[in-house]
């Protein structure tokens, strides 16, 4: 009689999806709370998860996607520099064997005080969001948030030594599209990249296409280049081009879907595994750490989830965002 054949070890790595794709980037998102109120991201009726997990549970998660092969994670939020314990949160997941990179996005108005402590963590990158240059035009995306001290935060994170740092802006037709040139005139200053995100359907706003925003840039007078080092593990979903003062990136979900190469999958703030940022598929985490499961429970229930990974998203799809929640929902 043969032997039955063992099962393979779900912690070991490669994770993959149902489209074979390789998972290598958590997108953790450590509360869907935020001190800002941006109206493509957080509307006004958002109450928020009452029940975030605690640094340990973040690293109890973090540490088994270690396991099955992520080497880089995203702390999003909300806005993640909101909780009193994220240095805490950093600082455990940094030091996760074979974590390579701990990466945070947000809206700086914390980074004043924690930019050189969330680097001392472990923290080596920051995604800023800063849509305008203008106080007027935050204030009519954001009702709430010092605009200020934004600007004193991208300051702090320039002097804290981080080995990247990168500048989101959501670009919305007819509010700050025809900044785009000053805003990467500003990174470039600071030796920031800047990247322009077509708006996604969560929220409020018209997107500005991709090529659209790029022959803009050219007609202002600023030359862009094709950047072929763009490929690599660590690329992510932006495409870049070459200026004089450095690189300027493009995120298009709309009119150049980037899911074909995704190697992410997403954690909510209640550790809610979310497959896809458009999609169903979910695993209860947190439920399951609550019960007692076992490493390898959760890296099975991890895998039954990605099983359900579509090949891309249905954002552009006639009645796609009837399912959505609001982006700080999600974790972005």
């Amino acid at each position: 009689m043969m032997p039955a054949p063992q099962q393979r070890d779900p912690l070991l790595p490669p994770l993959q999806d149902a489209q074979g794709r390789t998972m290598t980037y958590l997108r953790l998102s450590v509360t869907d709370r935020c001190n800002f109120r941006c109206s493509y991201c957080s509307p006004a009726s958002w109450g928020g998860k009452k029940d975030l997990l605690s640094p340990e549970e973040f690293e109890r998660i973090a540490s088994v996607f270690a396991r099955m092969g992520i080497r880089r994670v995203r702390l999003t939020g909300g806005e993640p520099l909101i909780r009193p314990d994220i240095v805490d949160i950093v600082r455990r997941i940094a030091a996760l064997p074979g974590m390579e990179q701990v990466a945070i996005t947000t809206n700086a108005s914390h980074l004043e005080r924690l930019a050189v402590p969330l680097r001392e963590a472990g923290a080596n990158q920051l995604n800023i969001s800063l849509d305008t240059l203008s106080e007027a035009t935050f204030r009519s995306i954001s009702k709430q948030g010092d605009f200020a001290s934004i600007l004193r935060g991208i300051d702090a994170a320039v002097g804290a030594g981080y080995a990247a740092l990168k500048l989101n802006v959501v670009t919305m037709r007819g509010v700050n599209d025809a900044e785009a040139p000053a805003l990467v005139a500003y990174a470039h200053a600071r030796g920031i990249t800047p990247r322009f995100i077509e708006l996604m359907p969560f929220g409020q706003g018209t997107p500005v296409p991709t090529a659209e925003l790029v022959e803009r840039l050219q007609a202002s007078g600023l030359s862009l280049v094709p950047d072929d080092e763009q490929h690599g593990a660590t690329a992510g979903p932006a495409t870049y081009w070459r200026a004089p003062g450095g690189r300027v990136g493009f995120i298009s979900p709309l009119t150049q879907n980037f899911c074909g190469g995704c190697n992410r999958v997403r954690v909510a703030s209640n550790g809610d595994l979310r497959s896809c940022l458009g999609g169903r598929a979910q695993a209860p985490l947190h439920a399951l750490i609550r019960g007692g499961a076992t490493d390898a429970e959760l890296a099975l229930a991890i895998r039954a989830a990605l099983g359900e990974k579509p090949e891309g998203h249905r954002f552009t799809e006639p009645g796609a965002g009837a399912y959505l929640l609001p982006m700080m929902g999600i974790g972005g």
